[in-house]
């Protein structure tokens, strides 16, 4: 069972040799790099690469690790148990399981993915040592113990928002998603786009990179932007003639699939702005 990437989806050396690893040690894989350079995608990649369903657990900043077990509403069965509803008589009635107990209860092997970990209060990685180093966990209500039939693909993504506890980091195989250069990028794009012209192509990536490398910018634009702004530039028929930019103008055509903020539009700007005041 080796990952090699997909005719969708263009994996690197190193992030090959990462996914392979932590598969084979059976260790959770923590994917860290900049929003939109591919880490969800990468799990579900992973799974169709290797023919594996997957369960996606997508984490928030209200999520608890509970969650991720099972939920006992026991509000609704004090309600049922008041209108007199015989299936109070089954604490099963009101469990509701989560997603690692979905993973755990399935037959054939799958990939877990838990998406964005670091949104999460700074305990739930701690919470959920246990349950996935062991891969099982116990069940209060029901007296029961949930192990996983098959043990899981894990992939963990996060953002690098806030520092993960080292308990859990140690528990873990880890790889940064380094933002791609620009021959893995072309590579990227005609998965995307393929057949793009070269001097198009040539063209976009130059000024794309060129605006990334700017000093004081806030959110430096990513891969899945790179690539909504090129389908635009496809969508508009633009040329590499047409990207052509004189000194009046230091932001690129259709910046707004780039640039997210105000304040970076506005860095062009006064780049512009001080460009035309020195000539």
């Amino acid at each position: 069972m080796k990952f090699t990437g997909t005719q969708e989806y263009v994996a690197t050396d190193d992030l090959t040799v990462a996914v392979n690893a932590a598969v084979t040690l059976e260790r959770p894989l923590l994917v860290k790099g900049e929003p939109g350079t591919g880490k969800t995608e990468l799990a579900r990649q992973v799974a169709k690469a290797l023919g594996l369903k997957m369960v996606e657990w997508n984490i928030k900043s209200t999520t608890k690790a509970q969650q991720g077990l099972y939920e006992y509403d026991a509000v609704s069965r004090l309600r049922d148990s008041q209108l007199g509803d015989e299936k109070v008589q089954d604490v099963r009635n009101y469990i509701r399981k989560g997603k690692l107990w979905q993973a755990f209860e399935a037959d054939e092997k799958l990939v877990l993915l838990i998406d964005e970990i670091d949104k999460a209060d700074i305990e739930f990685p701690n919470d959920l040592l246990q349950e996935l180093d062991k891969m099982e966990f116990h069940v209060y209500e029901t007296d029961e113990l949930v192990k996983a039939r098959q043990r899981p693909i894990v992939i963990i993504t996060s953002n690098n928002e806030k520092e993960l506890p080292d308990a859990f980091l140690r528990r873990c195989f880890f790889h940064y998603i380094r933002f791609p250069d620009l021959e893995t990028m072309r590579r990227i794009v005609e998965v995307h786009h393929p057949g793009i012209k070269d001097a198009l192509l040539t063209t976009a990536l130059t000024q794309f990179y060129e605006l990334r490398e700017q000093q004081g910018l806030k959110k430096k634009p990513s891969t899945s932007e790179v690539l909504d702004w090129l389908k635009l530039l496809l969508a508009e028929d633009l040329t590499a003639e047409d990207l052509a930019r004189d000194g009046s103008n230091a932001l690129p055509q259709l910046h707004g699939a780039l640039l997210k903020n105000e304040q970076d539009v506005h860095l062009f700007e006064r780049l512009a702005f001080m460009a035309r005041g020195a000539r």
